[in-house]
């Protein structure tokens, strides 16, 4: 039987979400009445679910100084491209192995035996071999830059990687850095395949982009420069006097690096900087593709 309550009372309130459960709280949005499991604490008083989903998009996420998603400060691209060079590496192992290298040669791709065996190096990763542009390969240029000759070419880069790569992907966000790190990449290869045409293997054109671009964000920053320059100067140091390195690897890394350093930093801020920023990115995307597809051209006429 049901029962009715007595002439002149009203009914308790019952949550809006749960039907059958007696609530005295209401929202201090919506005024509707809500129940325990449906309270979120505001500043002062409860929130429904449907306030809470509301205000959340109309609140801005947080941002890095330069415009980027704050997600950036977990590091989370530097540890997948670590990854991946890693995964490169060991690729070439196996594909060396099935390809028929002997124990000797293994070992020497390694980096265990006094040096690699460049006749193995290839297969996944194409081995850095900048000829096969000419004939219309042109992701060499790319994958040449996670190609690593030896576990200590492989070792020193990565944990560079580690260090400046956390750096510039906090200060940027996740996208704005892994476009920077790429093309500074090929910023590299171009200049050798414009010049040299030879073997290049190796992170270090995006590392030298990283440092590049992060002299300008310390800069803008108004941050002290003084360890940053010394460690440039260091690493142009080992990279002109050291024999064996790519000189025009290095330095067609750190170009790249210091235009997109400047349009990352400088952009204004307010809804021009992303246009800006991206801008950026787009020109010294089409400067590149300029400059090899002139190289390539002038290659099969001449």
């Amino acid at each position: 039987m049901t029962m009715q309550p007595p002439s002149g009372l009203s009914s308790p309130p019952m949550c809006y979400r749960h039907p059958s459960r007696e609530t005295h709280i209401r929202c201090i949005r919506c005024n509707k009445p809500i129940c325990p499991d449906c309270m979120n604490a505001a500043s002062v008083g409860f929130q429904c679910p449907d306030c809470v989903r509301e205000g959340s998009r109309t609140v801005r996420s947080g941002q890095t100084v330069f415009g980027g998603s704050l997600s950036g400060e977990r590091g989370t691209v530097t540890y997948v491209l670590i990854a991946l060079n890693i995964g490169v590496y060991v690729a070439n192992l196996i594909w060396s192995a099935a390809a028929g290298a002997s124990v000797q040669q293994l070992i020497q791709i390694a980096g265990f035996g006094g040096g690699p065996d460049l006749d193995y190096l290839a297969g996944a990763a194409n081995n850095g071999q900048f000829g096969g542009i000419d004939t219309g390969q042109f992701w060499r240029l790319l994958t040449s830059d996670f190609v690593h000759i030896g576990i200590l070419h492989l070792a020193v880069n990565m944990y560079a990687l580690f260090l400046f790569g956390r750096e510039c992907e906090r200060l940027l966000g996740r996208w704005r850095f892994l476009v920077l790190y790429l093309l500074t990449g090929i910023g590299g290869g171009t200049l050798v395949y414009l010049f040299q045409n030879v073997s290049s293997a190796g992170a270090s054109a995006s590392l030298f982009g990283l440092l590049a671009a992060m002299f300008f964000f310390f800069r803008k920053l108004k941050a002290n420069l003084g360890g940053l320059v010394g460690m440039i100067v260091i690493n142009l140091g080992i990279t002109f006097f050291v024999p064996g390195i790519s000189i025009l690897g290095h330095l067609g890394g750190m170009a790249s690096g210091a235009l997109l350093g400047i349009g990352l930093a400088y952009a204004p801020r307010g809804p021009m900087r992303l246009p800006v920023q991206v801008g950026t990115m787009v020109a010294v995307a089409i400067l590149l593709f300029v400059l090899v597809a002139g190289k390539t051209l002038a290659s099969s006429i001449f």
